[in-house]
Order: structure tokens, then sequence, then C-alpha cells
């Protein structure tokens, strides 16, 4: 089943799930916490419709395939057409809703990958690798600029950021994503994690929020 857009108030949005344009390292801390090198440019790849499931009472983890790890990310809902060298007005007019996504990883498998220089599809983009919370509106969300997130896990905080410390901010990213990628209504870009990576474990209980706007209260199975 295809997952379907709502926002807060548990209304649908109107649009299909399309692809999600994913940033890597766009985050200097969460880049040097993994040996990496920090990019000088967005490191963009995607995950398909069919990894993104909601995040409700619990979150499913692949199974038999190694330790699942977490990155929390701001998410942007594009409700416009982009396409090619598009301004700010327009980049900033695109995203009509604002949340928060777990970009799951296969860490163990990525670096196999990563270390035979092969893609990275595998590690990122299977069944439920995406699990994306409801939208506020864009309208209510404030300067995009001055978004912020933070993930607990078991009441402890493991990652906090602020859209301000992206190595790229978001309306750069979105404009650079448009003349690699055409943005559809209905994708999702992802901005990236802070440092505080890990492995989630069943039983982990996950508050993921937007401070002033946006809390999700969920758990892992098992």
């Amino acid at each position: 089943m295809i997952y379907q857009h709502r926002y807060l108030d548990g209304s649908a949005v109107d649009l299909p799930m399309g692809k999600v344009v994913c940033v890597g390292r766009n985050y200097a801390e969460h880049a040097r916490e993994l040996n990496n090198p920090v990019p000088t440019e967005p490191l963009l790849f995607i995950k398909p419709a069919t990894s993104v499931v909601p995040i409700g009472d619990k979150i499913s983890l692949i199974q038999n395939r190694g330790p699942v790890h977490y990155e929390t990310e701001i998410a942007l809902l594009i409700g416009q057409r982009l396409s090619g060298e598009v301004s700010d007005g327009d980049a900033a007019a695109a995203v009509i809703g604002v949340g928060l996504a777990l970009d799951l990883t296969l860490r163990e498998l990525q670096d196999q990958l990563k270390a035979k220089a092969h893609p990275w599809e595998r590690a990122k983009s299977f069944d439920g690798a995406c699990p994306l919370s409801p939208f506020v509106p864009a309208a209510e969300a404030g300067e995009l600029s001055e978004l912020g997130m933070q993930l607990d896990i078991n009441g402890e905080c493991r990652q906090r950021g602020t859209a301000a410390e992206m190595i790229t901010p978001i309306l750069t990213l979105i404009k650079h994503i448009a003349t690699q990628f055409t943005l559809l209504p209905g994708d999702v870009v992802i901005t990236g994690t802070p440092a505080g990576v890990g492995v989630l474990q069943p039983g982990d209980r996950l508050q993921l929020s937007i401070p002033g706007k946006l809390q999700i209260d969920t758990r892992i199975a098992g």
C-alpha cells in the first residue's frame, strides 16, 4: 500500500506519493562522526515511494539484514513542479508542508557497498526505509531557515539540529535539486541529518519534534 500524504490535523493531501530526494552529509558534524569527507556540493540520492511508511504508533524494522540506524531529518512536501533554474521565491512557494522523516539505513551494508564503490540503494531504499510524519502546512511552519528538529530515544536526546546548521541551506538545496531532477507535486525532500545517529533496538521509544510545531511519539516494534 502506497503512503498517503496527510496534514497534522489528519486531512489528506490530494497528491500522490512521489520520490523522496535525500541529501547526504548536510551537517558537518554528522559527516565527521562517520569519518566521511564534508562535501563541497549536495550529495543526492533517491528513495522510491515504496520505501515510505507513516510514522504511526510503531515502526517495524527490516529483519535479518544487519543493524538499522536512524537518521532524523526535516522533510519538505513539494506542491509545485520545479525543473531547471528556479528562483528563491519559486523554491519557497513549492514547499506546501514541513514534517520529519527517519532515513533508516543498513549501515554495515552501506559501508560494504561504499568500499566497493557501488551505489547505496540496497542500504537506503528498502521497503519501510523512510518513515514519514504528517506535515504542518507551510504557512504555519514559519521561516524554513529557522526550523529545528530533535529526536529523543527512551527519554534521552540523541539528535538536535537546526536548518541554520545545514551546509547547504534549504532553499539553495531545493534549487540545486531542481537542476538535477525535476521535482513534482507529491515529491518529498529530506534535508540531511545532524550528528548523533545510531542503532535502533526493539522496544525503543522515540519522540520526534519540530519545536513548537510538531511532535510524534512512536516505538520500535519487537
